[in-house]
């Protein structure tokens, strides 16, 4: 079918290049490539052997420049964008002047300051529209397949949905005191935010981790339930029909918040540069190189995660529930791909998106969350490449 470059080369991308090779059909190539080359190359020592050919290459991806020069150089059909959000916009300023379709896992979040909003990217489509390009925003899990499924609920089962909850939940054990299953900046900065739903047409902002539920969750029980902010809010609010009323929840482990509030309390989540011995650091950064870097808890982690989405709605004029999820064994996870199950949830639809786009199915020139598309081929993808999801009709709700 054709080739994609993968920027990036962390757990995410490693996964997402183990599912682009088991996918041949539509990756028929790709080129690797980050900041640092060792990484790329190590991915395709790994995997290279099979139908799919691997190149890989350097880039720096804050460099618009750069980008360019490797796109033009490689010539691949789409980019699928697994650096960090930071550099959202350098890749989408690159394949605008390429012409060539995006794909990314996360909204764009300026360095400087803790938002996470799709202003920065929803304001590119008009050019991409001229370009005759495609950027698909938040092909992960959450955003992304959390997208999908509510627009397979609106879909199959909804004239109108009212309510959604989201719930992400790790109930996975990698046994250090205290480690981040993704990026450690992106994720503590996203912790440490004011918390926000969306109710009645506004969003209406929290303090940090002040609400907290118990939800029972398939397979792994109940578990402490935490009110977050998550983009994928800002774009169900605009394109799901008759929405009053979307919650994100996540799961955070009370030693994980005694370590995170006492990290706080001395600084160390901070973004502010501060000097030390005649140099500018920001706290955060140093705290992210002294943590265990996720890609290394594939071995160590066990148990299973539940992610899926709890819908409240009207069908023919009478009301429905509806529960989708999915439930992703860590030790399962790194049997497969050598990752733990955080990143296989991203890294999976990260793969399945860009296939979306590079064989028609979800093409159309603009930028695009992934609820604005037909549903039924990623939902079936999920089902073929590892992220089986499971439904019904009487979930217990969140008050």
């Amino acid at each position: 079918m054709g080739k994609a470059l993968i920027i990036g080369a962390g757990g995410v991308a490693s996964v997402a290049v183990h599912k682009c090779c088991q996918n041949p059909e539509v990756f028929e190539e790709i080129c690797i490539a980050s900041r640092t080359k060792a990484k790329c190359d190590a991915l395709k020592d790994k995997l290279s052997g099979g139908k799919t050919k691997i190149t890989t290459a350097q880039v720096d991806a804050d460099s618009v420049p750069e980008l360019v020069a490797l796109i033009k150089k490689e010539k691949p059909d789409i980019v699928l964008n697994l650096a960090l959000p930071y550099q959202d916009l350098s890749i989408m300023d690159a394949c605008l002047e390429t012409k060539v379709d995006y794909v990314d896992t996360a909204n764009y979040e300026p360095p400087d300051t803790a938002k996470f909003e799709y202003k920065w990217q929803w304001a590119y489509r008009d050019k991409f529209e001229k370009a005759g390009i495609t950027a698909l925003l938040g092909s992960g899990f959450d955003p992304g397949v959390t997208g999908v499924f509510s627009a397979y609920a609106q879909k199959h089962y909804f004239d109108e949905i009212h309510q959604i909850d989201i719930v992400d939940a790790n109930a996975g054990d990698h046994g250090y005191p205290f480690a981040t299953n993704f990026n450690p900046e992106i994720n503590i900065r996203e912790v440490t935010a004011n918390g926000s739903y969306f109710k009645d047409g506004k969003f209406i902002e929290t303090e940090p981790m002040s609400i907290k539920r118990v939800y029972n969750l398939p397979e792994i029980g109940p578990k402490d339930i935490y009110l977050l902010h998550h983009e994928e809010m800002e774009s169900l609010a605009k394109n799901i029909k008759g929405i009053k009323q979307i919650r994100f929840w996540m799961t955070f482990s009370q030693s994980y918040l005694t370590h995170l509030k006492c990290l706080e309390n001395v600084g160390m989540t901070s973004i502010e540069p501060i000097e030390y011995e005649g140099m500018q650091i920001v706290p955060l950064q140093f705290l992210k190189a002294v943590l265990p870097d996720p890609a290394s808890l594939g071995p160590r982690t066990k148990g299973k995660t539940n992610i899926g989405c709890i819908f409240q709605g009207v069908k023919d004029g009478k009301p429905v529930c509806y529960y989708v999820y999915n439930v992703c064994d860590h030790q399962e996870c790194y049997k497969e791909v050598g990752s733990q199950a955080i990143s296989y949830t991203t890294g999976v639809p990260a793969m399945i998106g860009a296939a979306m786009v590079m064989t028609g199915k979800w093409k159309k020139p603009g930028v695009y969350n992934v609820e604005e598309f037909d549903p039924d081929p990623f939902m079936d993808a999920l089902n073929r490449f590892g992220l089986p999801w499971q439904e019904t009709f009487t979930p217990e709700l969140i008050d």
